[in-house]
């Protein structure tokens, strides 16, 4: 028979190993969640008891090139929201009542937003509310109304520059221009208000919000000279009235470091609502658009069309022409030409000279730019050869993206191989038709021959700045490679120069200047053919010659024919002032004789 105390002592030892034993695996718990789960767990809490709200930073400014005219600032206001839960259903028709009132909003809306999100804790109310709002909502003291600083970007000058700079989003993201490429270093490094709740994630009616600032974000300072882009943006703007074309553009660039002094297209938009037209003619086009064809028009309005978009450059071209020829010594200024209106003795077609009625006749390779004679330039694209007509062609940066620091650059339309570049094609392409080009790669390859010959990577942006105002970045001015010798540089620029003196560009002549240029008048390609009612009427040029400081290309799509449609009588006198003004401005001294 077992003795009853043995049994006593026996279930006392199991009970007090199983009670140890629970003490210890709940000790082993707690100190897992102390000690090796702590603070993730301590992470959990704090985002249980607490409320984060992101503050958007103050993107930094964007200078013009001498670091004084501010493009594009951050102005400061507020945003206000609410958090549903802490809005009691009592209470929710009079908060609703007060934010209509002082905010100027729909009250049902608001009212639907408080009730669809009812266990939400932040519900946006308006995005953009001005201090003088903010601080009467302050004093109404709302139950669940939340005030947030915030900030929004503005463009002092609406819709200068409108191309280079682009805009941002509502989230203050950059979209277009330097607002995309550069988004990175303006954006700036967001804030915090950390509201405390309580279990149900209601705001504690305590005073105890936690602001942790923003960090601004860096300053670019740009190429862009502002007075000299409010001037060419006038140019192409009245150029476009004048003769009732489609569009108008207009480049300004320094030879010798590739920067961009102005840069515009027109039609343009404002900055600071960019989706609101800026002009009649444009509202009423809109006015019966889908939602679909508004956002295509739209985006085609925001590019930056000097980039992105690609022309036959007619007659301009033939300054590449001539740069080859010279280079490669298979003509010189003397060289004679005969010109009897036609080139008839190529394969696949007949050429025409412009000038076709009233042949130019017996005439030297300098009448022959100064004549802008196309059997010149296509007997001079023989002589060269397809290859080395293409090596130069290449070598001027004609096919390839330049770098510009802007998004969507394309590179061009060029003959891929050499090899199938018939006799016509060549001949063609000598004077600027069946080859493509952007804005940007013929003023940059028109800037080289004013550089000695060396082409330079278009440069927009000059340096970074940090939020107290030190560099932190600076963009050098780059040279990509040396195309032709200072020689046929100081050629070529003589022949410009008597272009405008005794040929084509007199138009753009200006007194007690030395200027070069050059005129094109391009037919469109209009469903595969070249149209006999629409033109591109251009002007590349050089100023001054002797000591060149600016390169100039006008661009005017689609003047209206019955006004005019020749770059010498459209474009030329359009650069002319140009040049006048820029050049006054830049304090270049005038030389008469």
């Amino acid at each position: 028979m077992s003795n009853p105390l043995n049994s006593i002592k026996i279930r006392i030892v199991v009970s007090i190993f199983f009670t140890l034993t629970f003490f210890l695996i709940l000790i082993s718990r707690l100190g897992v969640h102390q000690i090796v789960n702590g603070d993730e767990l301590r992470k959990k809490a704090l985002a249980q008891w607490s409320k984060d709200i992101k503050i958007r930073p103050e993107r930094g400014i964007i200078y013009d090139r001498k670091g004084i005219k501010r493009l594009a600032i951050s102005v400061n206001g507020f945003r206000v929201a609410c958090s549903p839960k802490d809005i009691k259903d009592e209470d929710i028709e009079e908060t609703v009542k007060q934010l209509a009132e002082i905010l100027e909003l729909n009250e049902e809306e608001i009212t639907n937003k408080i009730i669809a999100y009812k266990e939400k804790e932040y519900v946006k109310i308006k995005e953009w509310v001005e201090k003088e709002e903010a601080d009467i909502l302050n004093d109404k003291n709302l139950n669940g109304v939340i005030i947030i600083p915030n900030t929004k970007r503005y463009y002092p000058f609406e819709n200068l520059a409108s191309h280079i700079l682009g805009f941002t989003d509502i989230d203050n993201r950059g979209l277009y221009g330097i607002e995309n490429s550069y988004n990175k270093f303006l954006s700036g490094i967001p804030g915090r208000l950390v509201i405390n709740v309580d279990v149900n994630g209601r705001r504690l009616p305590y005073d105890n919000e936690r602001i942790i600032d923003a960090e601004q974000g860096a300053s670019i300072i740009l190429t862009i000279d502002e007075t000299i882009q409010h001037f060419v943006e006038k140019a192409a703007e009245q150029a476009m009235n004048d003769y009732e074309a489609k569009n108008a553009t207009i480049v300004i660039m320094e030879p010798k470091t590739g920067d961009i002094l102005a840069f515009t297209f027109k039609p343009d938009f404002n900055l600071n609502d960019p989706r609101i037209p800026m002009n009649d003619k444009i509202k009423s086009k809109w006015d019966n658009m889908t939602q679909e064809e508004l956002e295509h028009e739209w985006n085609n309005l925001w590019k930056p069309h000097p980039i992105t978009d690609v022309y036959e450059p007619g007659s301009t071209f033939k300054v590449i022409t001539a740069a080859a020829a010279l280079e490669e010594k298979v003509v010189s200024l003397d060289t004679e030409f005969y010109c009897n209106g036609y080139v008839r003795d190529i394969p696949g077609g007949i050429i025409k000279c412009w000038s076709y009625t009233n042949p130019h006749g017996d005439e030297t390779f300098l009448e022959g730019m100064q004549n802008s004679c196309n059997p010149v330039f296509v007997e001079v694209s023989k002589r060269l050869g397809k290859e080395k007509f293409m090596k130069y062609v290449k070598a001027f940066g004609i096919g390839e993206k330049t770098g510009i620091d802007l998004v969507g650059e394309v590179s061009g339309i060029v003959p891929d191989n050499v090899e199938k570049i018939k006799d016509i094609r060549l001949a063609t392409m000598s004077f600027g038709q069946g080859i493509s080009v952007t804005s940007i790669q013929l003023i940059s390859a028109i800037s080289a021959i004013a550089n000695e010959g060396n082409l330079m990577k278009p440069r927009i942006t000059k340096n970074i700045l940090d939020k107290d105002g030190k560099i932190i970045e600076e963009f050098q001015p780059e040279i990509i490679r040396k195309v032709i010798s200072k020689e046929t540089s100081d050629e070529i620029l003589y022949m410009l120069e008597t272009t405008v003196t005794e040929g084509t560009a007199k138009h753009a002549y200006v007194p007690g200047y030395r200027v070069g240029g050059k005129t094109g008048t391009a037919e469109k390609v209009v469903d595969g053919k070249y149209s006999k009612e629409k033109f591109i009427a251009s002007f590349v040029g050089i100023a001054p010659i002797n000591d060149p400081q600016i390169a100039v290309l006008v661009m005017i799509d689609e003047p209206n024919p019955d006004i005019d449609i020749h770059g010498g009588k459209v474009a030329a006198p359009v650069a002319g002032k140009v040049i006048e003004y820029t050049l006054k401005y830049l304090n270049v001294e005038p030389q008469f004789n």
